[in-house]
């Protein structure tokens, strides 16, 4: 009957309508041609980044803008990811071929193939023009149309689970739909006249004027209880549950690669917790439908005796891999929550470590002092920040896992079971040991209360110090016990949280003073000043403010050469001169002094090059230093003019 029930089950393979190895030779040929296209319409209009030809095409997204929209690249991120890990989970990583004898080759193979074949979709948004949307919107429906057209056809697949191809899809469905809708509203926007696509978009937007004016306003003091007075427990609960939920400002936007971490870490989530509920759960469910009165004998074999009567013993077995099964999507589901949480409280605290950042508080964000400035080894972190981020979630959330998993096997069959049926208490059977370890902990602090600290005119000190030391002599050695326990707890205590952020990059699982070693946050220090060097806001606002006011004296300058001829048209030119030529000397100045106080520039600057690394500060030059080293110099001025 079992056999049947499992040759009933086993699901053939499906092969849809739209074959995929046709899909994939047609449509790379398309992606070759729209390329094309995008080329030659690069060639006669200049890019964002006022570049011809593939050149600019080569490059479709400016990671270190705040300003652009960031659906099209987070959603062409989520498409590649779902595609990586179909070749990671499938045993046919690509449709060309069948062979499973070299599955590692063609693994290899696919990891340079669909970045290439998905790129059209975010190099059609690259020139904002509308044949490039209109491209788009022709390729995201294909893509998006012909997958669900092989998830109608074929809904199950006997890849793990019936339906796990169907439901591990749905991400990459999701961001497709997204792209088909995205790219006609682009064209819509792109007809109607409302898309802004200048060459300087970055810097004319008004989100850098806005982050400078909120920070320069003054903030409104409010009354409020003196700084003493300690937060009530209601409170602290409350900022805490809220230091995990992040709420958007409207003053502050996240960096691109940050905004796409965030989804491929989320779409992550949901594909390892896919594959490790579909591949376990199954299988357990099946097990446990399957116990006779054969494990009787079985579990007689190795002298395990539940109950003379086999029936009884097949309803003890079936409750306790129920009970396993019960653990398992629990530790599941606490995992994904845990992940989930982590997620949130990351990017609350990537928004206060850029804040921090930009005002220049180094200290607090690093502990310890630094450089912000870009250099090798930031830069290729800040390169695989976003799959780093991705690898450290899928492999701390399988790890949670199976630790959740161990933990509350313990705790339910150690603990809660025994109590339930009143035999194998294994922990009450030390209660004495436990009620001695309990007294002792009282004892100490109880004394330490009420006998051996006095208050004397606000100050504390001690009291009745030969009790005292006489108490401390006498709980020595259950001092020593507790001590194994404390050492205990605190390894528990450590392994907890280490694999509990097992997941984040933000945080060390190391002591602060060896944080460098650790590598997932050495990665995401580097990420930072990579960040803040290269996408300051009140940089960019005032080098759009310059801009700017270079584009107001080129309008007032071909508005002069339209008005009349005559006196008065010689008397205004010479006063449009004169303002012109402050505006100009002002713009000067401004533009010497930003790059005299440019970190990055420090390098190139010749009488710099005498200086010692003590001399710079960050990247700047410390003042003291400067002074001291012009002292220097004209000390010796002095003596060589008086021999």
């Amino acid at each position: 009957m079992h056999c049947s029930l499992l040759l009933f089950r086993i699901i053939p393979p499906c092969d849809p309508t739209a074959d995929d190895k046709l899909y994939h030779i047609c449509i790379t040929a398309i992606s070759v041609v729209i390329m094309l296209i995008l080329a030659i319409l690069a060639r006669r209009t200049k890019t964002g980044y006022r570049q011809k030809g593939l050149q600019g095409l080569l490059s479709p997204v400016n990671f270190l803008d705040h300003t652009q929209h960031k659906g099209l690249a987070v959603a062409v991120f989520g498409v590649l990811l779902c595609k990586l890990w179909g070749l990671i989970v499938s045993p046919n990583p690509l449709p060309f071929t069948e062979d499973t004898q070299n599955k590692q080759n063609w693994v290899i193979l696919g990891v340079f193939y669909y970045p290439a074949l998905y790129y059209p979709l975010l190099a059609c948004g690259t020139l904002h023009n509308k044949v490039g949307y209109v491209l788009g919107s022709l390729l995201s429906w294909t893509h998006f149309g012909i997958l669900v057209w092989q998830k109608i056809d074929c809904p199950r697949t006997p890849l793990i689970h019936a339906y796990y191809s169907l439901y591990s899809s749905l991400p990459q469905i999701a961001c497709l739909a997204f792209l088909s809708f995205q790219y006609p509203l682009l064209l819509f926007k792109g007809l109607k006249g409302t898309e802004k696509h200048s060459a300087t978009e970055d810097l004319s937007s008004s989100y850098y004027r806005d982050y400078v004016k909120k920070m320069l306003s003054k903030k409104s003091t409010k009354s409020s209880t003196s700084r003493t007075d300690k937060p009530k427990l209601l409170q602290r609960i409350t900022d805490a549950v809220k230091s995990y939920i992040y709420t958007p400002e409207k003053a502050f936007r996240f960096p691109l690669k940050l905004a796409v971490s965030a989804v491929v870490s989320f779409i992550v989530m949901y594909q390892v917790g896919l594959l490790l509920i579909i591949g376990v759960v199954p299988t357990l469910q099946t097990a446990r439908s399957g116990v006779d009165e054969d494990v009787a004998n079985l579990l007689a074999g190795f002298k395990i005796i539940l109950s003379p009567d086999k029936q009884e013993v097949v309803r003890i077995v079936v409750f306790y891999m129920w009970c396993v099964e019960v653990c398992y999507i629990s530790a599941m589901t606490l995992s994904g929550l845990v992940n989930l949480a982590m997620l949130m409280r990351s990017m609350v605290l990537h928004r206060s470590n850029l804040k921090g950042l930009y005002r220049g508080d180094i200290y607090n964000v690093y502990n310890c002092q630094r450089s912000i400035r870009a250099s090798r080894p930031a830069l290729a972190c800040w390169m695989g920040y976003t799959s780093y981020t991705a690898a450290h979630v899928f492999f701390g959330m399988i790890i949670q896992t199976l630790v959740f998993f161990l933990c509350l096997l313990v705790a339910v069959f150690l603990v809660i079971i025994p109590i339930l049926h009143g035999q194998n208490l294994i922990l009450f059977q030390i209660l004495p040991f436990w009620l001695m370890i309990i007294l002792a902990v009282l004892i100490q602090h109880i004394t330490a209360r009420f006998c051996f600290i006095k208050k004397t005119a606000g100050t504390r000190d001690l009291n009745n110090r030969g009790n005292l030391f006489l108490l401390t002599y006498l709980l020595f050695p259950v001092n020593v016990l507790i001590g194994v326990l404390l050492a205990i707890w605190r390894l528990v205590i450590t392994a907890l949280f280490n694999i509990v952020h097992m997941g984040r990059m933000d945080i060390s699982l190391l002591n602060r003073n060896v944080e460098a070693f650790d590598p997932a946050y050495r990665c995401y220090a580097h990420y930072l000043k990579i960040e803040v060097s290269q996408s300051h806001p009140v940089m960019k606002a005032f080098c759009g403010m310059l801009l700017q006011s270079l584009g107001q004296e080129n309008k007032s300058a071909l508005r002069s050469r339209d008005a009349e001829e005559g006196i008065q048209l010689v008397q205004q030119e010479k006063k449009q001169h004169k303002v012109s030529s402050a505006r100009r000397a002002r713009g000067h100045w401004q533009l010497l002094y930003t790059l005299v106080n440019n970190p990055s520039l420090v390098g190139t600057r010749k009488h710099f090059h005498r200086q010692t690394s003590e001399s710079f500060v960050n990247g700047s030059l410390n003042r003291s230093t400067k002074q001291g080293s012009k002292k220097e110099a004209a000390a010796k001025e002095e003596a060589t003019a008086s021999n």
